[in-house]
Formats: structure tokens, C-alpha cells, sequence
């Protein structure tokens, strides 16, 4: 089975100069294509700086080891260059952008990934169909795509709307970082649903998360723990199941 996402010894800092921080201690980790692992830690783990560093937010300093996607060096590349790879990221806090409908900011990432990958830009019949489908599958109406994007939207609105984003995208490699913080049972189930409907044997998943509840809807194949900047123990699901009974010490065997 090929790997998909493929990080080997990785070091990262947040913060320039002297004020550098490590987080990111000597992560490995190996994401077959077709899987979906999760990775799951206490707070201040270094789970959202993982999900930072991959996607290339700016603040961030790989200092040492590497990162691939389908093989290739995710950390030579600009952002824009590794979402148009296919790498997609779900914010935990998905940002406002007062004055720009939904549709049109869906469109006009769409049209950016495929400029950068030579292919043409989708027509306008055709974004709205497959909108419409996608909408329609979330539970979203037509009013709410007309909308600014995420403003006055509610916590799970926001969240399905990233689904959606996903789901229009189409990425090779999804990051959810920590989306069912804040959800209701009836969003999370929407929002684990539209993961399910992306499972597929050519593309890799990466969900962070702090509780088990999400993995009920979305069974990962491989669950890890991440602590003090990297991963401390890797299993099956079963291992979240006895990290909701027993905490991160019970499991760790001492404090994370």
C-alpha cells in the first residue's frame, strides 16, 4: 500500500528568533492511501501546530526532518503550491470573510488549484450543480451559499460549511483539525458523514481530535498519541476507546 503522507523525524518551532518555541519534537508518522488515522493528545501536544506546519502557515519553522505527499517534499513548497497538490485543511476556527459569498469564494479556490495544476477552470453550470448536490447532502440550503463566508454563521454552521469546502475540493489529503469542537450531535453526525462520502482508496485522511465521540462516526484505521511534540503510542481504535476510559496518564503511564 503507497503511502500518501510520509513524515519522517520532523522538528518544528513556532515564533522567530530568540523567541522560538519548539513544539513539533521528532514526529514520525505514515498515512497509507485509503486510511484515516487519528491523531489524538492533550493540550499543548502540538496537534494544531502539526496541521500548521503541513499546510505552511507562516510563524511556523520546520527546523529539522522531512514531510511528503505522495513522495514529494511538502516543505520546498509555497501554501497555494500544496493545496493544489491536493491538501486540504479544516480549520478548528473557521475564519469570517465579511463581504464574500460562500459560492464565490468556493469558485475562485477551486479555479486557483486547477490554474496552478493547468487544468481549465470549472463553468459556472457545472460549480452550481455539483454545489447543489454537495449542498443538498449537508444539509445546506441555497441561502446559506448566497451568504458572506461564516458570517453570523453558528458554530456547526461553520463546520458544515468546511465539509463542504472539502467536499467541492475534492483534495488527495484531508487534515480536520479538531472540527467537532463546539458540535451538536446532529452537526457532527453531518459533519462525519461528509468524511465518509470522501473515504476512498486513493485518498488519505488525518483527523485530530480530543475525544473519542467523533471516532464513533468515523472509524479510523490507525489512532495516535501525540505528546510533547510527538507521537507517544499508536493502535488500533480500540486505543482512543481506552483513552476516554482511562485518560492520557492511565494510558501513557505517566503524565503526558
Amino acid at each position: 500500500m503507497r503511502s500518501m503522507l510520509n513524515l519522517q523525524n520532523l522538528h518544528a518551532t513556532v515564533g522567530e528568533g530568540d523567541e522560538a518555541k519548539p513544539i513539533i519534537n521528532g514526529l514520525s508518522l505514515e498515512v497509507p492511501a485509503g486510511e484515516i488515522h487519528a491523531i489524538m493528545g492533550p493540550n499543548g501536544a502540538g496537534k494544531s501546530t502539526l496541521s500548521y506546519v503541513l499546510t505552511g502557515r507562516e510563524g511556523y519553522e520546520v527546523t529539522e526532518g522531512s514531510a511528503t505527499l505522495e513522495g514529494e517534499d511538502l516543505l520546498s513548497m509555497e501554501p497555494e503550491e500544496r493545496a493544489a497538490k491536493g491538501l486540504f485543511l479544516s480549520f478548528q476556527y473557521p475564519i469570517e470573510i465579511p463581504g464574500v459569498p460562500v459560492m464565490t469564494f468556493v469558485r475562485t479556490a477551486m479555479n486557483a488549484q486547477r490554474k496552478l495544476r493547468g487544468e481549465d477552470e470549472i463553468s459556472a453550470p457545472e460549480f452550481i450543480k455539483k454545489a447543489r448536490e454537495v449542498g443538498a447532502a449537508l444539509n445546506i440550503d441555497a441561502e446559506m451559499l448566497k451568504r458572506p463566508l461564516n458570517v453570523g454563521f453558528s458554530g456547526g454552521e461553520k463546520k458544515r460549511l468546511e465539509i463542504f469546502q472539502m467536499m467541492m475540493l475534492e483534495p488527495r489529503f484531508a487534515i480536520l483539525d479538531e472540527t467537532d469542537s463546539g458540535l451538536d450531535i446532529d452537526a457532527l453526525k453531518t459533519v462525519a458523514d461528509g468524511v465518509n462520502v470522501l473515504r476512498r482508496s486513493d485518498r488519505g485522511m488525518l483527523v485530530i481530535t480530543h475525544y473519542q465521540r467523533l471516532l464513533d462516526y468515523i472509524r479510523p484505521d490507525r489512532v495516535h498519541v501525540l505528546a510533547k511534540g510527538r507521537i507517544v503510542a499508536s493502535g488500533g481504535p480500540d486505543l482512543a476507546l481506552r483513552l476516554e476510559k482511562e485518560g492520557y496518564d492511565g494510558v501513557l503511564g505517566e503524565p503526558a
